[in-house]
C-alpha cells in the first residue's frame, strides 16, 4: 500500500507552480533591473557558509533561525543562510574592501530559517536587495529609500506605504535627558513595542509616555516627536527623516513610529518598512547600520516579495504558444521565437494544440489562430 504522505513537503515550505513560478521569476528580474539601472552591482554569494563566520557578522542576532550542519571535507559547522545582507556585507569587507566608496550593490536569492512565525509560518523565502556601502548620511538614506520604492513599482507593487522609525531612540534619549540604567532600557524598548503604557510607567519610563502617541500620519507624528525633543538631542534625527520624506513626496503614503524596535536590532539612526495595497503583511524593510565584523557604515534594504507574488500570480501572462505539427518548418519556427513566441513541438500525430494550450499553430510559415 502506498504511503499517501511519502510525497508531503515539510512545514512552511512549498513548490511553485508554472504561475507562481513566473510571477516570482518577472518579480525578482523586475527589482534586479531597476536597482541595476541606479548603479547598483549585483553580487551573488553561496548558500552556505561557515557558520562561525555569519554569526559574527549577524552580531548574535537572528543566528537562531540558521539550519546548521557539519561540513565532512574540513568537519566544521556550516550554516545554510537566514539573511543574505550579512554576507554582502563580508563581501564588501573583504572582496571588494579596496572598491571606491560609497560602494553600491545588489543580490537576490533565497534564504531559509529553521522556523516561521504564527504570522509568517513561511520558512523559505525569496531575499532581494541593495546595500550602500561607506555612508549612513541623510543623502545614503533618501537613496535607498527612493530605490527600494522604485524596486517594488517596478515589481508591479501599488499603493506602497513607508513606515519610518529611530532603531537608537531609547539609547539616544537614556544617554541624555531621560536617563536609564541597562536594565530599565531592555524592558522599556519592550514596553514601547507593545504600546503598553502600564507596563512602560512600571518598567521606570514615566517620561516615555508621551512616545507611544508620537506615532501615525508621518507630517503630524514628526511634529509630535519634535515637540516632545525639548533637549534637541534628537533635531538632527527628526530633520533627516524630513529631508526624506520630501525627496519620497507623493510616491508612498508616509508614517512614522519613532520607538519601534522589532525587526531593527542592528539598524541605527533610521529604519523603515515597506506595504503595498492588496499585499498581506510587510514587504520588506532596511535602514541605516554598521557591517559586523568591519564596522563600516553601510544603508540598505531587504525585500521579500513572496507574499507580492501570491498576490499577482493570477494575473500573470505567459505569452501566446505557437503549436508546432509534425515536419513543420524549423527556420519558420526558430524565427518566431526569436520574435517573442513561444513554441510547443508535438512529438507524435497524436499531440493537439487546443488540449496543450497553444494559441496558434504554425501553418506553413506563419501562426494560424486556432
Amino acid at each position: 500500500m502506498t504511503d499517501p504522505t511519502q510525497d508531503l513537503l515539510p512545514e512552511g515550505l512549498e513548490d511553485r507552480l508554472p504561475q507562481s513560478a513566473a510571477a516570482a521569476t518577472r518579480i525578482e528580474r523586475a527589482m534586479l533591473e531597476a536597482m541595476g539601472a541606479h548603479g547598483y552591482d549585483r553580487v551573488r554569494p553561496p548558500l552556505v557558509e561557515f557558520e562561525r563566520s555569519m554569526s559574527r557578522r549577524m552580531d548574535g542576532v537572528m543566528t537562531r533561525h540558521m539550519f546548521r550542519f557539519t561540513d565532512p571535507a574540513s568537519l566544521r559547522t556550516l550554516a545554510l543562510r537566514s539573511d543574505m545582507t550579512v554576507q554582502v556585507g563580508r563581501i564588501a569587507a573583504t572582496g571588494l574592501a579596496n572598491a571606491p566608496r560609497p560602494l553600491r550593490l545588489c543580490y537576490a536569492g533565497q534564504v531559509a530559517r529553521i522556523q516561521g512565525s504564527k504570522l509568517e509560518p513561511r520558512r523559505e523565502d525569496l531575499q532581494v536587495g541593495a546595500e550602500l556601502i561607506g555612508s549612513d548620511s541623510v543623502a545614503a538614506a533618501s537613496e535607498i529609500v527612493e530605490l527600494a520604492i522604485t524596486a517594488l513599482e517596478a515589481a508591479g507593487a501599488t499603493g506602497i506605504s513607508v513606515d519610518f522609525t529611530l532603531p537608537d531612540l531609547v539609547d539616544t534619549l537614556a544617554d541624555g535627558p531621560m536617563p536609564l540604567d541597562e536594565a530599565q532600557r531592555e524592558r522599556v524598548r519592550r514596553e514601547l513595542d507593545m504600546k503598553d503604557a502600564g507596563g512602560l510607567v512600571e518598567a521606570g519610563g514615566e517620561a516615555y509616555l508621551p512616545l507611544i502617541h508620537a506615532t501615525g500620519d508621518f507630517a503630524g507624528a514628526v511634529e509630535k516627536l519634535s515637540a516632545l525633543d525639548t533637549s534637541g538631542v534628537l533635531e538632527t534625527r527628526i530633520e533627516g527623516l524630513r529631508q526624506i520624506a520630501a525627496r519620497v513626496g507623493d510616491r508612498a503614503r508616509l508614517t512614522l513610529d519613532p520607538s519601534e524596535r522589532h525587526g531593527f536590532e542592528y539598524q541605527s539612526w533610521c529604519g523603515f518598512t515597506l506595504y503595498a495595497d492588496g499585499v498581506r503583511g510587510e514587504l520588506g524593510r532596511g535602514g541605516t547600520y554598521c557591517i559586523g565584523g568591519s564596522d563600516e557604515a553601510a544603508t540598505g534594504f531587504s525585500l521579500y516579495p513572496e507574499n507580492l507574488v501570491e498576490a499577482v500570480k493570477a494575473d500573470e501572462q505567459f505569452g501566446d504558444k505557437l503549436f508546432l505539427p509534425l515536419g513543420h518548418d524549423a527556420n519558420a519556427a526558430a524565427k518566431l521565437r526569436a520574435e517573442g513566441w513561444r513554441t510547443v513541438a508535438a512529438l507524435s500525430d497524436a499531440d493537439d494544440g487546443k488540449t496543450l494550450g497553444c494559441s496558434h499553430v504554425l501553418d506553413g510559415a506563419a501562426p494560424r489562430a486556432l
